[in-house]
């Protein structure tokens, strides 16, 4: 454990058995006036080197609650300043940990407040001056994704004692001379010497391993997973500066985040020419909504008991002037750290709901024809959403319930009433609903039959493995027995063969989309397979089992 990181903040590690009577201390406790309870102690002895006005505090600090409750009590101790005790009740109740701090010193030590790591001004001038050395060295950037996410479920006090807590772990899982530090709001960053010990674990291990240990917070299982990106370097007199260092790990931990959740890669010259290609890409994606670069890809959703098509999923593609088609994976991820996935969304629903009126205007026979459009996470939240929703079904003259946005069951999650009000008003302006991914995130079986919608997707993975695995059959056909009992439409993702669809017919599914009948297709094509449904009567299938 960094002890000497932490005698530095004046702080110090506590951990709180009931069971025991002992409170045991790691760090700077003569500065904090808990010199005479060091290493351990009652809590009689506790309470009584505490302020007489504080004693009360002091026995609420140690008094037993349920696991997942979080602590956050000032008191003041004899011989010390107010001191900040912060923590969580574990294991039912039976212990307690965390971090106490000498409050007003806490954001004058080159160090960060919450975390109690290095701060980014003063990580970079430790590692500058080791970097003076010879000998080789590691730096490594984690990210912790869905930090937002976290702070609009739990709030930012809670939020912020996972951080304090990932930052206690941090500290205790590297030698004393490691530079932990957190340089960003979500980011967490460890400098030291490459340890080619065998059998010793890397320093992007051994951050991973501290950093995604799940944790309880008010009653919440917290599930942290990080981005990871590692850079190594020689010291001396060649040995770039500490910003050049980490500029070249930040440009790693780019290139995991492409890679998705839990992604992991390291710096290589390769990554500099693959970030001035990102830099022109993102100065593209920027004008390619204004332009009329992005469009709508067209998958057929088709009744697997006729095979007749019986409306489409639009899927966003980039129709790049000198790349021509960007895969969906290169450039949406891209829009959602540029913030333009509303605006996006936005051309989608438009495009989508215009080219499926020419559609009904040109082939009568169609009928109830649909589209679905997916709304982002966080989409269902923006501003004038509904006002626009109702401007593109009024000025397409589309049916209602011919446009059918789907949405996810964790943004439904987030707040449900609040998505219950949206989703309600969505449906008065003649919208229809579809609830994606349904079994994949949140349970929302408590709210389903309160919530609005017309469809239940269920998630390709399931349909893939249904033919071969029985827990994903008996999932499938759970969820179409719960579309039926609550008179919802059911669409199966994933219908890549024949015998997909057999067994799908056979549990009473509605329909089904995949690869077995078509991947999504441009526009004419997309027109071309709807056609030739409607005068054949069924959508052909691939025959392999």
């Amino acid at each position: 454990m960094a002890i000497e990181a932490l005698a530095a903040s004046d702080s110090a590690l506590w951990v709180w058995s009931p069971s025991e009577d002992r409170l045991s201390f790691t760090g700077a406790t003569p500065s904090l006036g808990l010199g005479p309870l060091a290493p351990s102690c009652s809590a009689a002895s506790f309470a009584a080197l505490a302020m007489p006005q504080d004693r009360a505090l002091a026995d609420r600090l140690l008094k037993p609650r349920e696991e997942g409750t979080e602590i956050a009590v000032r008191l003041r101790m004899r011989g010390s300043e107010t001191c900040l005790w912060r923590g969580v009740w574990l294991e039912d109740g039976l212990r307690a940990a965390g971090l106490v701090t000498l409050e007003h010193r806490a954001s004058h030590t080159g160090r960060c407040g919450l975390t109690h790591l290095l701060d980014r001004r003063t990580f970079l001038a430790r590692v500058s001056e080791a970097l003076l050395n010879s000998g080789e060295y590691e730096m490594v950037v984690a990210d912790l994704d869905r930090l937002r996410r976290l702070n609009e479920a739990l709030g930012p006090d809670r939020a912020d004692l996972v951080l304090s807590t990932l930052g206690s772990r941090l500290m205790a899982a590297f030698p004393e001379d490691a530079l932990p530090a957190r340089i960003g709001e979500d980011e967490f960053c460890v400098f030291m010497k490459r340890d080619r010990t065998a059998g010793r674990s890397s320093v992007a291990e051994r951050m991973r391993t501290a950093l995604e240990v799940p944790l309880s917070i008010a009653g919440f299982d917290i599930y942290p997973t990080v981005a990871i990106g590692a850079v190594a370097v020689e010291g001396g007199a060649e040995a770039p500066d500490a910003s050049e260092l980490l500029r070249r790990a930040a440009l790693a931990l780019e290139k995991a985040k492409l890679a998705g959740r839990g992604g992991a890669a390291a710096y290589g010259r390769a990554l500099e020419s693959d970030s001035l290609s990102r830099l022109a890409l993102e100065s593209d994606l920027r004008n390619a909504l204004t332009r009329g670069e992005i469009e709508p890809f067209y998958q057929p959703i088709v009744n697997l008991s006729t095979g007749a098509v019986a409306g489409f999923e639009a899927l966003a593609r980039w129709r790049h002037p000198q790349r021509g088609l960007v895969p969906p994976d290169e450039f949406l991820s891209l829009a959602e750290e540029m913030g333009l996935m509303g605006d996006l969304g936005l051309v989608m629903m438009r495009s989508a709901a215009r080219q499926l009126a020419e559609w009904l205007g040109r082939h009568p026979r169609a009928g109830q024809l649909f589209c679905s459009v997916n709304l982002s996470v966080g989409e269902i939240e923006r501003p004038h959403l509904v006002e626009d929703v109702e401007e593109i079904i009024r000025t397409t003259g589309l049916p209602r319930g011919a446009l059918k946005l789907e949405v996810t069951e964790s943004d439904i999650m987030r707040d449900p009433q609040r998505a219950g009000e949206i989703l309600s008003s969505l449906r008065e302006v003649g919208a229809s609903l579809a609830l994606d991914d349904f079994g994949t995130g949140f349970s929302s079986l408590s709210y389903l039959a309160r919530l609005p919608f017309d469809t239940l997707k269920i998630d390709r993975y399931f349909v893939l493995t249904m033919d071969k695995d029985e827990g994903s059959a008996k999932i499938v056909r759970s969820v179409v027995n719960l579309g039926r009992d609550l008179s919802l439409e059911v669409v199966a993702e994933g219908v890549e063969n024949a015998g997909l669809a057999y067994l799908l017919v056979q549990d009473g599914c509605h329909y089904g989309q995949g690869f077995g009948y078509a991947p999504a297709l441009a526009a004419q094509e997309a027109e071309v397979y709807l056609n030739e449904s409607l005068v054949d009567g069924a959508a052909p299938i691939k025959a392999r089992s």
